[in-house]
């Protein structure tokens, strides 16, 4: 089932608002935060515009001397723990030293993620970017919910792509065991996993004032396309031979504080207060692919398999007994 909510509404936001619009007048003073990732990339920007608006942001990090580094006069080192994503015993031990402290979460944003890497293997089983951007992150966002249920009006980010629509989730070959792996595939189910981990999030927490949305960031350069060499980048229409911004990416392209917007937006807007479990772009509700122009369909608006609420307990379901392998 599709939500009716997953339509656009009258934000006043768009595709290059900053993070300074989105937080204007918004208080964090005595909220939480956990952002994954949020010492690179957009995920340095989300955090640094968390802690001007008072909040505290804890930086779980798999390479904590260059978070440390990344985040010195922004966060206090405390609150940067080592996690690694592709570890579950990594992620479980944070999960268990958060939840010792018994502490309110306020906001979940999972923003962390691998992209179009090389075929590897997480305990010789599954496939990594899946692993790492779904499994991980399922790991993480199901052991903190009962942290969150604390909070009256607890929300989940969690950052999908525009690149999901290459991808719903293959069921009977998630893990690439029958089929020869394509890494655009992996990564766009992948982000397809994203986007359904916080529909079900949505479900199970509405009871709790929780709430949960995907989030596709736009396109920005990021260390994210590390695994792409420039003549891959040319052919997809992002930059030129000389490794300059093509005209598309001039126009449509975020840099890494727009990129930031839309999460934070999700996180922290009032006008999110009676919508929920939705997938959300450019500061703003998407539109479901099957209203959009065709010339645009590969690039903005939510394929239906992204949202759809049977898809997203089955996930849940799915992901579980795996962890219970």
């Amino acid at each position: 089932m599709i939500s009716d909510l997953q339509k656009p509404i009258d934000s006043g936001y768009g595709q290059k608002t900053e993070p300074n619009e989105i937080l204007n007048g918004i208080d964090l003073n005595g909220k939480t935060v956990i952002v994954t990732g949020g010492y690179s990339g957009i995920g340095l920007e989300t955090t640094r515009a968390l802690k001007k608006a008072g909040g505290r942001v804890i930086v779980p990090a798999k390479r904590v001397d260059v978070a440390i580094n990344q985040l010195d006069g922004i966060v206090d080192k405390k609150d940067i723990a080592e996690m690694d994503l592709g570890d579950l015993n990594s992620v479980q031990k944070f999960v268990d030293s958060f939840n010792e402290q018994n502490i309110t979460l306020d906001i979940l944003i999972n923003n962390a993620g691998i992209m179009a890497c090389p075929e590897t293997r997480i305990n010789e089983i599954w496939e990594s970017q899946f692993a790492v951007n779904q499994i991980g992150h399922f790991l993480l966002t199901n052991g903190l919910m009962d942290s969150m249920k604390k909070s009256e009006d607890s929300r989940l980010v969690s950052l999908s792509s525009s690149a999901h629509s290459i991808s719903g989730i293959i069921w009977d070959d998630i893990h690439f065991k029958s089929n020869p792996y394509d890494k655009w595939v992996a990564y766009g189910q992948s982000k397809t996993a994203s986007s359904l981990l916080a529909i079900e999030f949505n479900r199970r927490m509405k009871d709790h004032g929780g709430k949960g949305f995907a989030v596709h960031p736009g396109g920005i350069i990021t260390p994210l396309q590390r695994h792409l060499q420039n003549e891959e980048m040319v052919a997809f229409g992002w930059t030129n031979e000389d490794g300059s911004l093509s005209d598309f990416a001039q126009k449509h392209f975020k840099t890494p504080t727009q990129g930031a917007s839309t999460s934070l937006w999700c996180a922290t807007s009032s006008m999110l207060n009676e919508i929920d479990g939705v997938f959300c772009e450019n500061c703003n509700v998407a539109e479901r692919k099957a209203n959009l122009d065709e010339s645009m369909l590969r690039y903005f608006g939510v394929a239906d398999w992204a949202i759809d609420t049977d898809e997203a307990s089955k996930l849940w379901d799915k992901t579980e007994a795996m962890l219970s392998q």
